[in-house]
C-alpha cells in the first residue's frame, strides 16, 4: 500500500490512534465485557417473535423512534421537563457530543475511564485531559479535578456512575460540586444504572448542564446497540441536528419496547447478578494476594501480587476461561483484573480456577 496516500488522506490525529480491539471468545467462558449473562425464557421469546414477525424491514425505521422514547421516559422516570436522544450505543451518543464542540475544545474525565471517551476525542482532535482518581480507593481527587477544570476549560466532562472499570460510585457531593462550577456540560454516565440503586435522572432539572447517558446493554440487551441521553430540551435539541436520521432500526425499535416493558424479568435477573457479586468478592477477598474492591456494577477489578495479573489471566484462559486483563495500562491498574458476574457456575469454575492457578503460584 502506498504510505503517501494513507498520510495524505487521512488525519494526523487518526494516525496516531490504535483501534479498539475485541477480544475472541469463541469456547470460552465470556467474563470480560460486562454483559448480562442470562437470555430470555422461551414464552418470553415467543412473544417477542410475535412482536417482531410484522416488523416492516422493507422500510424506514420511525426516525425519531418515539414510541421507544415514550417507553424509555416511563420506565426511566425521566422528568418531563426533560427530552432524550436515542443512539445506536452509548458510543454513538459520546461520538455526536464531541462532533458538535468547536475545533480543539477540552474535554475531560477522571483516569481510569471508560476508554472511548478519550478514544472518541482523540480522533476528533479534540484536547483530551484526565485526572487520575485517588490511588486504592478510586474515589475522585477533587482538588485536582477542580483545579483541572479551572486550567483547560472543558467543554465536556465525562464522569461514570459507576465507574467503569474501577466500579465504584463516586460521591454525589463531589459531583454536585463539578456541576456547580463546569464551564459547559457535564455527562453523567449510568451505563451500570441498574446495580447500583443510585441515579442523577432527578437531579436533571436542578441543572441546565447536566445531562445522564444509560444504555440498555447491560441490562441485558447488549445486541441491539441502544443508547440514549437526558437533559434540557434546548441542548437535546442542538444534538439532534446531527444526529444521523434513522439510526435505530426497526427491529431494534421493536425489540427495546418490548423488552423494556418485561422489567420484572430485568429485575430478578438485576437481583442475581447483584446477589453473586456479593458472593464472587467475598471470595476473591479470601484469596492470597488478591484485593478486590467494592463493586456497584455487574462487575469487580481486583489486583493480584505484583507482576502476576498477566500470569493469571492467560491461565485463566488457557482453562476456558476470558476475562479483562487491565495491568497493561499501567498506572492505577498495573496488576489489576477485571471479571464480570456471569451465571452461578461460571462464577463457580471462574474462582475455582482462580484459586487453583494462585495456590500453584
Amino acid at each position: 500500500m502506498n504510505q503517501n496516500l494513507i498520510t495524505s488522506v487521512f488525519r494526523q490525529e487518526v494516525l496516531n490512534l490504535s483501534a479498539y480491539k475485541v477480544a475472541q471468545a469463541k469456547n470460552l467462558i465470556k467474563l470480560d465485557a460486562m454483559e448480562n449473562p442470562y437470555t430470555w425464557p422461551d414464552d418470553i421469546k415467543q412473544a417477542w417473535l410475535k412482536q417482531i414477525k410484522d416488523c416492516p424491514i422493507n422500510r424506514y425505521p420511525d426516525p425519531e423512534a418515539k414510541q421507544l422514547a415514550k417507553t424509555i421516559k416511563d420506565t426511566n422516570k425521566i422528568p418531563t421537563e426533560s427530552e432524550i436522544l436515542l443512539g445506536n450505543g452509548s458510543d454513538e451518543i459520546i461520538q455526536l457530543l464531541l462532533m458538535a464542540l468547536p475545533e480543539k475544545s477540552a474535554v475531560l474525565a477522571p483516569s481510569p475511564g471508560f476508554v472511548m471517551y478519550k478514544q472518541v476525542a482523540l480522533s476528533l482532535g479534540l484536547e483530551y485531559h484526565n485526572v487520575p482518581l485517588q490511588a486504592d480507593s478510586f474515589e475522585l481527587d477533587l482538588p485536582a479535578m477542580l483545579e483541572a477544570i479551572k486550567a483547560s476549560q472543558p467543554l465536556v466532562i465525562f464522569l461514570a456512575y459507576p465507574n467503569n472499570p474501577t466500579s465504584n460510585l463516586f460521591k454525589e457531593q463531589d459531583i454536585k460540586t463539578i456541576l456547580d462550577i463546569a464551564p459547559g456540560l457535564v455527562i453523567v454516565d449510568e451505563a451500570y444504572a441498574p446495580f447500583a440503586n443510585a441515579s442523577f435522572i432527578n437531579k436533571l432539572p436542578e441543572y441546565e448542564n447536566l445531562l445522564v447517558m444509560r444504555t440498555v446493554s447491560k441490562l441485558g440487551l447488549a445486541g441491539l446497540r441502544l443508547g440514549y441521553i437526558a437533559g434540557n430540551k434546548a441542548i437535546i435539541e442542538q444534538l439532534n441536528k446531527i444526529r444521523l436520521p434513522y439510526n435505530i432500526n426497526c427491529l431494534t425499535q421493536v425489540t427495546a419496547n418490548f423488552a423494556l416493558k418485561n422489567q420484572d424479568l430485568f429485575q430478578q435477573q438485576t437481583q442475581q447478578i447483584c446477589l453473586d457479586r456479593s458472593l464472587v468478592l467475598n471470595q476473591l477477598n479470601a484469596l492470597p494476594g488478591i484485593k478486590a474492591y467494592p463493586s456497584a456494577a455487574n462487575f469487580i477489578l481486583f489486583k493480584t501480587a505484583k507482576n502476576q495479573a498477566t500470569f493469571i489471566f492467560e491461565g485463566l484462559k488457557e482453562q476456558g476461561i476470558l476475562i479483562k486483563n487491565l495491568s497493561p495500562q499501567g498506572g492505577l491498574l498495573s496488576d489489576c483484573l477485571r471479571v464480570t458476574i456471569g451465571k452461578p457456575e461460571e462464577n463457580i469454575k471462574f474462582m475455582t480456577t482462580l484459586s487453583e492457578i494462585i495456590n500453584n503460584l
